[in-house]
Formats: structure tokens, C-alpha cells, sequence
């Protein structure tokens, strides 16, 4: 039976994008520089009227995913896509990475494939707009034991804690991995989703993971606690390791009561993009090889630093050849 470093599940969305000019931007009614979320109809509008479209595999873990692939780890994604033309792209372009794509492509699907439409206008401003689709449907159905039994780390995406078949998904997972001896872990995401579900999300920390990864607001709103060293210890007091990303001002790590920060050289982004799953890509890296905290968290340094440094969420070079000039490998 195959054994992975590293299982993901989260939402399988299919970036796509294109250049487009203020006027099509006005046009469509999108809001110029945000994220919004959109309904069915609307997405098959947007994407009809894309002019050289490029498509890529995306989500936040499933780029996280990809990124510790990339440095060699074993992996494995778990997600719902549908069987159309954005499904089978998806699969097959995760499977072209070396990434397990768990589940098949859904023939009856309730909903399309999860796509983010991206529109790149001249000025560099990326406006997405993101519809949902069947990837929210994930539940314990899609998740099988034989892969989460057989993870050495499994690795959540927050959003997915919205809908309640998530929630059971997540718990049945994590206690298969722990029960085989792995380690289960957060990507927080959003702090919206912890005021949305707070009771629960606290639950399942507390309960069934070992280690949670977020940004200072994730971290803050966990017990709603505006003081981020209080925040740390609050939530280290529920999780064995808590990792908190504070942009320029580097890392706080607690394992119980010590605490660790390490510090990141400062660059302005040209895209922010991806940089907290590339950063989670790089520290899982470091724990699922064995390295102690410190040199995890330098090895998602080096990875967020890569990709901050261009437009899109995934790596452009070898990260690998990174570290190494760095002495981390």
C-alpha cells in the first residue's frame, strides 16, 4: 500500500486568466483589484468572454501541495472536481506534477468545476472572481482511509471547515492519520471562516490536529484576541505547534510555552499571491524530512520569498536550488 509525506484536502479550483483593459472590467461589472464570489450563471459568462485564456490547477492547499512536491515529498491531493472540460484539465494537470489526484472526476456532479476567473488589466492589478462549484461539496465520501491512513502529515484548508460534510470530512481524516502515527494540521485561510464557525474550529484544533499555520489575523481570531503574543499562547495552549506568518516581521513558532521567531530579509511583493501556501509548502517540507522548527520555517522563508517575487501562486524556479545556496539543503 502507498505511503505519502504529505496529503492535502482542499478546494480544487482552476485558475483562469487573462488580460483585459478597464473598459471590459466596467463592462462585465467586475470589481476592479478584489476577490469576489460568483454565482454559476456569471461564471460561464466571464469565462465565455476570455480572450487567451491560461489555465492552471489551483487552491490554496493544492498549491501548497504542489510546492512540496516540487522539493520531493510524496503527495497526494483530495478534492471534488467535475467531469467536464475543467475537471479533467484539473486532474490530469495534478497528476502531470507527480501529485496522487485522489478522487476521480465527478460524472453527475451537482455543480461544475471550481474555477477563479483572474483578469490581469495593464496597470498589473489581478480582479478575480471566483465561483465555487462542486468543490465545496467535499465529504467524508470523497476521503479514502487508505489514503489519510498512510500520510506521515495531513495538511487541511480552512475554507472548507464552511460546510458541515467538510467539518465531518476533516475530523474522520485527521484521526485516521494520527491513528497510524502521522501528524494533521490547519491552513487556517480566512478569518472569516473562524467568526463564521469558531466553536467548531476551535473543537477540531484542540481535538484531532497537532499543528496549526496562519497569518497574525487568523491567529488573533481564534480566541478574538487583538494582542498577538496573547493569541499564541492562547492557541498553543489547545495545539502542540502553532505557526504564525507576520509578513515582514517573519515567523513566530510555539511548540507549548518555548517560542521561536525568525526573522525574513524584507521585499516589496510584485504579487502576494500564494505567498502563505508556498511558506506552508516549505515548513511542511522541513517537518516531513525532520528538520528541527527554526530550519522549517527558513525553508518556507526561502519559498514565500520566490514567490512574491512574480505574478502567480506557484514557484518559477527550483526552490530546491534556493535553499541549497542558502545551506538549508
Amino acid at each position: 500500500m502507498k505511503t505519502y509525506d504529505l496529503v492535502g484536502i482542499g478546494n480544487a479550483v482552476v485558475d483562469v486568466i487573462s488580460q483585459s483593459d478597464d473598459a471590459f472590467l466596467d463592462n462585465m461589472g467586475i470589481e476592479k483589484g478584489i476577490m469576489q464570489l460568483i454565482e454559476q450563471d456569471q461564471a460561464e459568462l466571464l469565462y465565455g468572454a476570455m480572450e487567451n485564456r491560461v489555465q492552471t490547477p489551483g487552491g490554496s492547499v493544492a498549491n501548497t501541495i504542489a510546492g512540496a512536491g516540487a522539493l520531493g515529498l510524496q503527495t497526494a491531493f483530495i478534492g471534488r472536481v467535475k467531469d467536464d472540460g475543467l475537471g479533467r484539465f484539473y486532474a490530469k494537470a495534478m497528476t502531470d506534477l507527480g501529485i496522487d489526484f485522489v478522487n476521480d472526476p465527478v460524472a453527475d456532479g451537482e455543480a461544475p468545476t471550481s474555477r477563479s476567473m483572474i483578469f490581469v488589466s495593464p496597470d498589473g492589478e489581478r480582479s478575480m472572481n471566483t465561483y465555487l462549484g462542486i468543490s465545496t461539496g467535499l465529504s467524508s465520501a470523497d476521503v479514502p482511509k487508505e489514503v489519510t491512513g498512510n500520510a506521515k502529515l495531513m495538511f487541511l484548508e480552512g475554507y472548507l471547515f464552511d460546510h458541515d460534510a467538510g467539518k465531518s470530512a476533516f475530523r474522520e481524516a485527521a484521526r485516521a492519520t494520527r491513528a497510524a502515527g502521522g501528524k494533521a494540521g490547519i491552513a487556517i485561510s480566512d478569518p472569516f471562516c473562524v467568526d463564521r464557525h469558531r466553536a467548531d474550529f476551535l473543537s477540531l484544533i484542540e481535538h484531532d490536529l497537532d499543528f496549526v499555520i496562519g497569518n497574525e489575523a487568523e491567529i488573533q481570531s481564534l480566541f478574538q484576541n487583538d494582542h498577538l503574543d496573547d493569541a499564541l499562547m492562547l492557541t498553543a495552549g489547545i495545539c502542540p505547534l502553532v505557526v504564525c506568518t507576520r509578513s515582514g516581521d517573519g515567523v513566530s513558532i510555539m511548540e507549548g510555552t518555548s517560542r521561536t521567531d525568525v526573522p525574513v530579509d524584507k521585499i516589496t511583493p510584485v504579487d502576494a499571491t500564494g505567498a502563505g501556501d508556498q511558506f506552508a509548502a516549505g515548513f511542511l517540507y522541513g517537518m516531513a524530512t525532520g528538520r528541527d522548527l527554526e530550519t522549517c520555517a527558513r525553508m518556507g522563508n526561502v519559498c514565500a520569498r520566490e514567490v512574491i517575487g512574480h505574478i502567480g501562486p506557484r514557484p518559477e524556479v527550483s526552490v530546491a536550488d534556493l535553499m541549497k545556496a542558502e545551506g538549508l539543503l
